[in-house]
């Protein structure tokens, strides 16, 4: 008899799997089916037809679809989508890196600092959202430091001026999510192998040098996990719009969360709200499934 035949077979090996682990992982399986893929699903389904939530959805095949490519508020959407994206994706992950860098090393109240730099994560988009719309009031903390310092000719009404509307919610988004990125790159941080940086110090390597060429090569799995993450919060980007300005001033600061749930909501145009809950889901599965075929033909060349 072969090794090769000695070894237990596929069935076998699940037959002397206990009764008690199938039924374990049954369970979540089945929440997970009935909670996350059987709504997306029918989400697809119901991108296809016109309901407004009452009675029977009647099929209109693509037509929705071909209406989102007419419609101007969707193009502006999508256009704000894509600032949107690579502004809070780029601010917060530059944003984060710096700060975990900076309080990676051991130091006197350096814990103090990464807490308060945290706390902002605590609170919920929504109130993150109150706060930063009192702050941006004529009256409020913004204009009246700009006024202190002698830049008074900056003044405005920030979330009801078009051209400022999508930028100025964006700096209170920013501001809540750099905290987060710190964190996960402080993780990052202290898995990298301290000696690697020390040997290139001594080989006279500077800073930006080492960062470059020895600590950053070993952020790759951060990276992923950041960019994945980064990705999906800002196509699902919806609370704080909200909260701020709700897509206004003339759809100035409308995102695709934010009009998906216009038109689901308000207008009651189920089909075509979930028409464009499909779109947001293929732009995430573009995003992050060509970032990771990047990522992974560049570990294969490595």
């Amino acid at each position: 008899m072969t090794a090769l035949s000695a070894l237990p077979r596929p069935r076998a090996r699940l037959r002397a799997v206990p009764t008690v682990v199938w039924m374990f992982l049954l369970v979540p399986a089945v929440v997970e089916i009935g909670m996350v893929f059987w709504p997306a699903l029918n989400s697809f389904y119901l991108s296809l037809t016109k309901w407004n939530g009452l009675g029977a959805a009647q099929p209109v095949g693509l037509d929705n679809y071909r209406q989102l490519f007419s419609d101007e508020v969707f193009r502006g959407a999508l256009k704000n989508n894509v600032i949107w994206a690579f502004g809070f994706g780029g601010l917060s992950v530059l944003g984060g890196l710096a700060l975990a860098v900076a309080l990676n090393r051991p130091r006197r109240g350096v814990s103090l600092y990464r807490s308060a730099i945290y706390l902002p994560m605590v609170f919920s988009l929504a109130v993150t959202g109150l706060f930063w719309r009192v702050q941006y009031q004529p009256d409020g903390t913004i204009n009246t430091l700009l006024g202190a310092v002698g830049l008074g000719d900056f003044e405005r009404q920030w979330l009801a001026d078009p051209d400022t509307a999508l930028y100025a919610v964006l700096v209170a988004a920013v501001w809540r999510q750099v905290g987060y990125v710190m964190v996960l790159y402080l993780a990052g941080l202290k898995g990298t192998d301290p000696t690697l940086d020390d040997a290139a110090q001594v080989d006279g390597a500077g800073a930006w040098q080492r960062f470059r060429f020895v600590t950053w090569p070993q952020l790759r799995g951060v990276n992923t996990v950041v960019f994945a993450v980064t990705v999906i919060d800002s196509l699902r980007t919806f609370d704080i719009v909200w909260a701020m300005t709700q897509g206004g001033p003339y759809h100035s600061s409308e995102l695709l969360s934010t009009y998906m749930f216009q038109q689901g909501f308000t207008f009651l145009n189920l089909g075509y709200a979930s028409s464009i809950a499909v779109v947001i889901f293929a732009l995430a599965v573009v995003f992050i499934i060509t970032y990771l075929v990047r990522a992974t033909k560049q570990e294969v060349d490595t």
